[in-house]
């Protein structure tokens, strides 16, 4: 069990919070926070007219855990990495987070938390190589972060005394390296061999006195087999003196290397301050689209050229929401949240529109962008809201990808995709929810009725799958019995209410969201009335222990997990009273392990409880709280994030809690209420309009809503709808050190039962 220690920034002055331990205490530190946190800091940065957005991120942060020792790093990391990203792009250029010595690889994804990926690891080296790199896990090799904003990475390799550079385009990396004076030879090597997993092939060849080209396949993740090839082209700025390969410990002067732990070399004249600047294109489909890539995305050899172009995307981007009024390192973890938010799902197609299907043919997207990287047991919460809200093209390009996948797969959903794999992890059926999302809050451009057909199939025909993966495990039990082992069957009841939802907001259909409203209402199936818990059954109905069958989490996490319906939930227990009671012994701890019977901030399922209150006529209590998880458990540092970030979706969390809009029910397009963390954010929407939300505060001082205006006129309310918010306008709050008890208590957020 972790210990309830706070973790302070370089800012600590900004936030300050003495930990209480009781859940007696409790209420007094939600009602009181104002006394627990600093006084604002009055360094107060206010973005100047032509911002550069790409410059306030830090992607240093989370790229470490709290973990008591070296062993425990993993405890409470992101996952994330420092390294060049390129908005939802294919390539990655950075340290891996699973073996940073081995060098700098070209793709990776961001937040998740097992070993993957990490192809063609490259280091540069002084003088000439002496022996093989093998694995490439070099004793001694540190490396030393010295810049880290979107777009762009510069690292000092400190055993050699070696400068690398690092940017992207969409499907290329670059880099520079800059050697000691006292060098006048150095060496790159590249181990096209070697990634985060278990190469089983792979071939590399040299192909002049500049360049290579091959291919390797991906290796496994969480221990399942990703059989992916990913294909290379690499090369050089210069000739090089001397070129080789490798293949385990033996060195070769060769043209050709192949199988796990070989590479490549390629030795330069350093001497005078020469730089060696080097490029790789990738594709996963063939060699040849990888040299088509790097030819129509970087055929030059300008790094400062490249790098702008990089970041200038991210500005694109970033501006998208324009926050002022808080203190840099705010801003700071702010703008890499919505960052984070950006660069997952990638591209997956090449230039000529080509991209490996999950059948494992060459298909070609046309009018579109096919996309992979899909976390949706994670990002069906919050990222695919965010992405769609700003990023509409992208995210209904994510749902056609999606919708591709399902067809060419075998007929359902994917939960988990890697490359062209579904790799089969988490549970529930995420992707109905994420693509109900996706529609809900912006994004209409794809097929609805595909869309719809792949749904019901999932959630009406047992034995669907997605590859070799069932979209819906246990389905035949939960459709004759109601219920599923407990938190796959919560899932499935989210799932089935987005279903609903998408029937009726999109087709229309209110006899299918009649049907499906009353398969979201199974949750009362595993409600136990002896324990007051959502509770797992066995096949014949009998209750197994409070502790069984719950994924990740406690079964105390677990019960919120009815956002659909939160107002039964509640009524179903003994009322609001019980449930605050319940919520403010949950909220004890903000940092607890999956098995821990607390609030876990870094862990997706307990995402939206901190709202809950909003459900229970005490809102100003969701205001403390989010306040205090935003101090308490996010900094501006490589530490700086409570769990994985995986791909996005702790990164939009961050950035819905401070804008003080939260979307809690699945497929309803709107959001729970609480105080902003910003004097000004201003949000760009569809159709040019803009939301603009005045008056926050960075809470420490004044995390409660005395009074909210919306468009000049009173707003009494914890909910409000984005067809609301999507015709423009103001939100205007009025924060106060004390609570007002009486504000947002007019009027009942929604809740969802069936007759």
């Amino acid at each position: 069990m972790k210990l309830f220690i706070t973790h302070h920034t370089q800012f600590a002055k900004r936030f300050y919070h003495k930990s209480l331990g009781s859940a007696a205490l409790l209420a007094g530190v939600l009602l009181f926070s104002s006394v627990a946190y600093a006084q604002k800091n009055k360094n107060v940065t206010k973005p100047a007219a032509q911002v550069k957005y790409a410059e306030l991120v830090n992607t240093e942060i989370g790229n470490k855990g709290k973990g008591h020792d070296v062993s425990e790093q993993y405890l409470e990391a992101g996952y994330t990495f420092p390294g060049a990203m390129y908005p939802f792009g294919m390539a990655q250029f950075t340290p891996t987070f699973f073996a940073p010595n081995k060098g700098f690889v070209i793709n990776q994804y961001s937040g998740a938390g097992c070993e993957h990926m990490g192809n063609c690891p490259t280091l540069a080296l002084p003088g000439t190589l002496q022996k093989s790199p093998d694995d490439m896990l070099q004793p001694g090799t540190v490396i030393k972060t010295q810049k880290a904003v979107a777009g762009y990475y510069k690292a000092l390799i400190e055993n050699s005394g070696i400068t690398g550079e690092f940017t992207v385009t969409q499907r290329t990396g670059m880099a520079k390296f800059s050697f000691p004076a006292s060098e006048s030879k150095g060496t790159v090597i590249v181990g096209t061999g070697i990634n985060a997993g278990v190469i089983k092939k792979a071939n590399v060849k040299v192909t002049g006195k500049r360049s290579f080209e091959g291919y390797a396949d991906g290796g496994s993740f969480c221990g399942y087999d990703t059989p992916y090839m990913v294909y290379f082209a690499g090369e050089f700025s210069a000739d090089a003196l001397e070129t080789g390969v490798w293949e385990k410990a033996s060195l070769k002067k060769a043209a050709e290397a192949s199988g796990q732990n070989s590479g490549t070399y390629f030795t330069f004249d350093v001497s005078g301050g020469k730089t060696v600047t080097y490029k790789i294109g990738i594709s996963y489909v063939s060699l040849e689209n990888a040299k088509e890539n790097l030819k129509a995305e970087n055929a030059g050899w300008d790094f400062e050229k490249t790098k702008n172009k990089a970041m200038q995307a991210w500005d694109t981007q970033l501006s998208k929401v324009k926050v002022e009024g808080a203190d840099k390192g705010h801003i700071t973890e702010f703008y890499t949240g919505l960052y984070h938010t950006f660069t997952h799902p990638g591209v997956f197609n090449d230039v000529n529109g080509q991209y490996m299907g999950a059948d494992f043919k060459v298909h070609k997207a046309e009018g579109f962008n096919y996309y992979t990287a899909f976390s949706n047991w994670d990002t069906y919460r919050t990222q695919i809201q965010l992405v769609a809200m700003l990023a509409p093209k992208e995210a209904g390009d994510m749902v056609k990808s999606l919708i591709a996948f399902a067809e060419q797969s075998g007929g359902g959903w994917p939960r988990w995709v890697l490359a062209n794999i579904e790799t089969g992890i988490m549970q529930g059926d995420p992707t109905s929810v994420l693509v109900a999302n996706a529609y809900a809050f912006g994004a209409k451009d794809f097929d609805l009725k595909k869309a719809l057909e792949i749904m019901r199939r999932g959630a009406e025909v047992p034995g669907t799958k997605s590859q070799k993966e069932e979209t819906r495990p246990f389905v035949a039990q939960y459709l004759e019995k109601g219920y599923a082992p407990a938190s796959m069957s919560l899932e499935y009841n989210s799932a089935d209410f987005a279903i609903a939802q998408f029937a009726k907001q999109a087709l229309k259909d209110n006899a299918l969201y009649t049907k499906y409203l009353k398969e979201s209402q199974k949750w009362k199936n595993l409600y136990n009335p002896k324990t007051k818990w959502l509770q797992s059954r066995n096949a014949d109905g009998s209750w197994k222990p409070l502790t069984d069958d719950m994924r990740e989490a406690s079964y105390k996490n677990y019960f919120w997990m009815v956002p659909h319906n939160l107002g039964k939930l509640i009524d179903t227990i003994g009322g609001k009273q019980f449930a605050e009671q319940r919520l403010d012994e949950f909220f004890t701890k903000l940092n607890a392990d999956y098995n821990d019977e607390w609030f876990a901030a870094g862990n997706e399922p307990d995402f939206q409880v901190p709202w809950v209150y909003n459900w229970t006529n005490t809102p100003y209590k969701t205001q403390s709280l989010v306040k205090r998880i935003i101090a308490e458990q996010y900094s501006n540092r490589d530490s700086g994030l409570p769990g994985n970030d995986d791909l996005g979706a702790m990164g939009a969390f961050y950035v819905f809690a401070n804008v003080g809009l939260f979307p809690v029910v699945p497929a309803v397009g709107g959001f729970s209420i609480t105080s902003p963390s910003f004097t000004k954010i201003e949000i760009a929407l569809q159709g040019g309009k803009t939301l603009t939300i005045l008056g926050g505060n960075e809470g420490e001082a004044k995390p409660f809503i005395n009074s909210l205006e919306w468009n000049g006129k009173k707003y009494n309310n914890t909910w409000i709808p984005l067809s609301e918010l999507a015709k423009g306008g103001k939100l205007r709050f009025d924060l106060s050190a004390t609570p007002n008890k009486a504000w947002g208590k007019t009027a009942t957020p929604p809740s969802f039962d069936s007759k």
